[in-house]
């Protein structure tokens, strides 16, 4: 092969991944998380009718004990769904027995999540969303992590009988990408898999793109926001911010994701935050949560922060309420993802 066959044969197949790209990312729906409109108390009915109001096609709904294990109310909501072309996923709490996020009192591990597992199946969902916990687990990760893999084992017949995968989201305050892919190997993949979340990353110190580079062959849904990551004389601090307002190069977050998982939705959980969370890195015993931290992947996230300017909350307006902003905030994040999507 002589040097222009060559140079004309690449430039012909980086078209051809180009126009790949292009068609994947038309495909792509969109949905939300009723985390996204929280403070509006809608109903499930409401949220899915909301959500058809501006043409998305997919939720992940949050609901309490009582309604997860009615199979008759479970059903309902699918129907409603289904009516009007929804899709479904559940959004399930901690399945650590050591976390503080579980709630006894709501069952055995095995029980709360046998109920999960049934909602899941009857809302025709492949997975469903849940957590290890949160800040209070991070002094003691590592026993967590033993503990959540060792019940979980416990469950894999059941879990795998049930024809739904867990999908741990890689939550804010508790686990890290390389704790999550450590912890689903140990698992196995065939029960365990990840719910990439976009904006949780920068509460753990982590590059977004890092953090989707390690946990992208292990996801199997979403949640996506934009983040803003700045440098303060304490340290760093990082805030949830709509769609295009962060620094995390969320564009190119999304084009790597619908290029990894074609046919995956984008799901949004926006929370835009009130007030920055603060890492003081500079104060040695910040780092007590942190100790095994290799070095190359905080360079990473400092090299975001060294990008970054400050972003301060907008006040709320005179007469909204914080549920209206919400919804403003999530209708602003679809129309800038839908644009982009146009335009990849």
């Amino acid at each position: 092969m002589d040097r222009r066959t060559f140079v004309l044969g690449t430039a012909a197949a980086a078209i051809q991944a180009s126009r790949l790209v292009a068609w994947q990312a038309a495909a792509v729906e969109l949905g939300s998380i009723d985390g996204s409109v929280g403070g509006n108390q809608f109903t499930p009915s409401q949220f899915l009718d909301y959500l058809s109001s501006i043409k998305l096609t997919w939720a992940m709904i949050s609901l309490p004990a009582a309604v997860v294990g009615d199979e008759t109310a479970i059903r309902q909501i699918r129907d409603h769904a289904d009516q009007l072309g929804i899709r479904l996923q559940l959004a399930h709490g901690s399945v650590c027995p050591s976390s503080r996020s579980f709630n006894p009192q709501l069952g055995t591990l095995e029980e709360q999540v046998s109920r999960a597992l049934k909602a899941s199946q009857i809302f025709g969902a492949k997975c469903m969303r849940c957590i290890l916990g949160g800040d209070p687990e991070r002094p003691q990760i590592e026993m967590h992590i033993d503990n959540m893999v060792k019940a979980i084992r416990g469950l894999r017949s059941r879990i795998l009988d049930s024809g739904v995968k867990l999908a741990v989201e890689n939550h804010g305050g508790d686990l890290q990408a390389r704790e999550m892919k450590t912890m689903i190997e140990a698992v196995g993949r065939d029960v365990m898999g990840v719910c990439l979340d976009s904006g949780n990353p920068v509460w753990m110190l982590e590059d977004p793109h890092m953090t989707l580079e390690t946990l992208i062959p292990y996801t199997e849904t979403c949640h996506v926001r934009d983040s803003a990551v700045w440098k303060v004389p304490e340290g760093i601090a990082v805030r949830w911010v709509n769609m295009g307002d962060g620094n995390v190069d969320i564009d190119g977050w999304i084009r790597k994701f619908i290029q990894a998982k074609p046919g995956l939705p984008i799901i949004f959980e926006n929370l835009v935050s009130a007030r920055p969370r603060i890492h003081a890195i500079f104060d040695p015993k910040f780092w007590d949560n942190w100790r095994q931290m290799p070095a190359w992947e905080l360079s990473r996230f400092l090299a975001v922060a060294e990008k970054g300017t400050p972003k301060t909350a907008v006040p709320l307006a005179a007469g909204k309420t914080a549920g209206q902003q919400r919804i403003e905030d999530l209708e602003t994040c679809v129309r800038y993802t839908r644009d982009l999507l146009r335009r990849i």
